[in-house]
């Protein structure tokens, strides 16, 4: 008799992975240039939010946390994204800078590692971003004490009622404890599922200007 029905079940879900194949002589040698193409791909599939990144980072005492974050550009440099910098993920690269990014596109059976360190952007930098979120965005910006502990929902949007009210008719500042960060990769794994868990795995190491790539076992 089987008692844990449940664990059996997780234990006989898999899938054949057989949508394509990545040979290191097919992936360009520059891994910003696959990178992008294949963002492009998962955007012309129509993909929910293709820009959605796992980011891990480390806390002072080592203890590692993950959560989505969204890609808003792919700079010649690395991966920028945005968030506030009084939120757990800033202090925990304020203390540790290396960090890693995943993309996960399922429906494509492909997967991108990304290992590097972490970097604020410049105040001209992130403004320009902020300029082009809607409004509402930007008011979200001032009203979340992201990661601090707050009494209810209710505390929030009240709090959101009044920042609403106190810029009405005027252009929303950018707040100083929100802005961007750069990720500058050191490594970039490119991964294709294939059959039978044979799957393909392209690995680029940065050498100053220029990377190394070699294939990995799956």
């Amino acid at each position: 008799m089987n008692k844990n029905p449940e664990k059996k079940q997780l234990a006989d879900l898999r899938v054949s992975y057989t949508k394509a194949s990545l040979g290191i002589h097919d992936s360009d040698p520059d891994p910003f240039v696959q990178f992008k193409h294949w963002l492009d791909e998962a955007i012309t599939a129509q993909l929910l939010e293709p820009n959605a990144m796992s980011l891990a980072t480390v806390s002072e005492n080592g203890h590692p946390s993950v959560r989505t974050v969204l890609l808003k550009e792919l700079s010649a440099e690395g991966f920028i994204f945005y968030t506030n910098y009084e939120s757990r993920k800033s202090a925990e690269i304020s203390d540790n800078p290396n960090v890693s990014l995943c993309f996960l596109w399922k429906e494509l059976e492909r997967q991108v590692l990304i290992c590097g360190s972490a970097s604020r952007l410049s105040r001209e930098s992130s403004e320009k971003y902020f300029r082009s979120r809607p409004p509402g965005h930007q008011i979200g910006a001032w009203s979340s004490l992201q990661s601090n502990e707050i009494p209810n929902r209710q505390w929030m949007q009240d709090r959101e009622s009044e920042l609403t009210k106190k810029f009405s008719g005027t252009d929303i500042p950018l707040p100083d404890f929100w802005g961007g960060y750069l990720v500058k990769p050191r490594e970039i794994e490119f991964w294709q599922g294939r059959e039978n868990r044979l799957h393909d795995r392209i690995m680029y190491r940065s050498c100053g200007k220029s990377w190394d790539k070699v294939r990995l076992s799956p």
